[in-house]
């Protein structure tokens, strides 16, 4: 798709009359494009798409409606839903009251361009440059930082699931690479067995079942990866993050006894920091924090808290789950730096206090 760059469009006269009679005190997403204007402009998103092609919805448009609908906590259908029913995000988002809007899935093709362009910065990065025109950012202010808890978007799987499903991966990612390759090598068992998703319910019962179930699951991925090391494989199909994955979880996960693959004793697992809990989301980890316990990730928001301006988001990082917060505050330090954004009071909660920080953090 390509991108045609244009000025972000002024309110159409009929929608401006409509939304200030519909809403005669004004609301958040009017308030929004009278305050601060569109926010984005197409120069922003240039370098993410072809300059020839059919041509791409308007990314300014594009990126505020991400952003809204993440305030709104609303899916890709409902956000699309909004810009073709409501009055105020037409408002914000300059369009005739009669558009038809654009199909949900644009939604999710405009992030795949962020996060494959490395942007996704973007979206926060104009937001902050606008507010500082404003003068709602202060250079040298009062800013705090604090972690919480992110769900992975996983099902959460026991042992047995998640050994079996990693090879089932595997297995899908190679059919799609290498059809003919893997028809030559997988025996017919191999097609019942992991036709479907590993669920629990599936498995047999027992607990001698299981270790036997688990045993013959060992072996065929085993087998596997010694087909993917045979001569006339071809070279490539080792280096697919889907086998990679395979052989990792293989290496922690199983032992040989009596020339035979089983499942290791669970007391020698990786510890929670490098265990991969499903194969579909490699990164996301196990973690507690006092009663919370979840598999996912942790992300660290800092933001202003001066009196007399806005409270603005300046930096959000994310780490694995079980990481401490601890040895987070040198790299948020220095992406404030980054942006022109270090504060002159940085207020954190304890977890992140240390000696060695408190003496970095006079560097900057």
């Amino acid at each position: 798709m390509s991108m045609h760059r244009a000025g972000a469009a002024p309110v159409p006269e009929e929608t401006a009359r409509v939304a200030h009679a519909a809403f005669p005190r004004g609301n958040a997403r009017i308030a929004l494009r009278d305050t601060v204007g569109p926010v984005y402009d197409d120069a922003c998103f240039a370098p993410l798409f072809a300059r020839r092609g059919r041509p791409a919805e308007a990314p300014w448009r594009l990126a505020l409606v991400t952003v809204m609908q993440f305030a709104e906590g609303l899916s890709d259908r409902q956000a699309a839903e909004a810009v073709r029913a409501r009055i105020d995000w037409k408002y914000a988002l300059g369009l005739e009251l009669t558009d038809p809007g654009f199909d949900f899935s644009v939604l999710s093709e405009f992030r795949a361009r962020l996060i494959a362009g490395s942007a996704e910065h973007l979206l926060l990065e104009r937001l902050l440059a606008v507010c500082r025109e404003h003068g709602w950012l202060q250079a040298r202010g009062r800013q705090r930082t604090d972690s919480t808890h992110v769900l992975g978007a996983l099902r959460v799987l026991n042992r047995q699931e998640r050994v079996a499903e990693t090879l089932r991966a595997a297995l899908n990612a190679l059919a799609a690479e290498a059809p003919d390759w893997l028809r030559s090598i997988a025996p017919p068992e191999w097609h019942e067995r992991y036709d479907r998703r590993i669920e629990d319910y599936r498995l047999p019962r027992g607990r001698e079942a299981r270790l036997a179930y688990a045993a013959t699951v060992g072996a065929d991925g085993e087998r596997l990866l010694e087909a993917l090391t045979a001569p006339n494989a071809p070279e490539h199909l080792a280096q697919l993050p889907a086998v990679d994955l395979l052989r990792r979880v293989w290496r922690a996960e199983f032992t040989v006894v009596e020339g035979q693959l089983q499942l290791g004793d669970p007391k020698a697992l990786p510890a929670a920091a490098d265990q991969i809990e499903t194969p579909y989301e490699p990164d996301a980890r196990y973690a507690t924090k006092r009663e919370l316990h979840w598999v996912g990730y942790k992300v660290h928001v800092t933001e202003t808290c001066d009196d007399d301006c806005p409270h603005l988001l300046t930096h959000v990082a994310t780490t694995v789950a079980p990481a401490s917060d601890i040895h987070q505050l040198a790299a948020i330090h220095a992406g404030l730096a980054q942006g022109e954004l270090l504060p002159a009071q940085h207020l954190v909660a304890a977890a992140y206090v240390r000696a060695q920080n408190l003496v970095e953090a006079r560097e900057y």
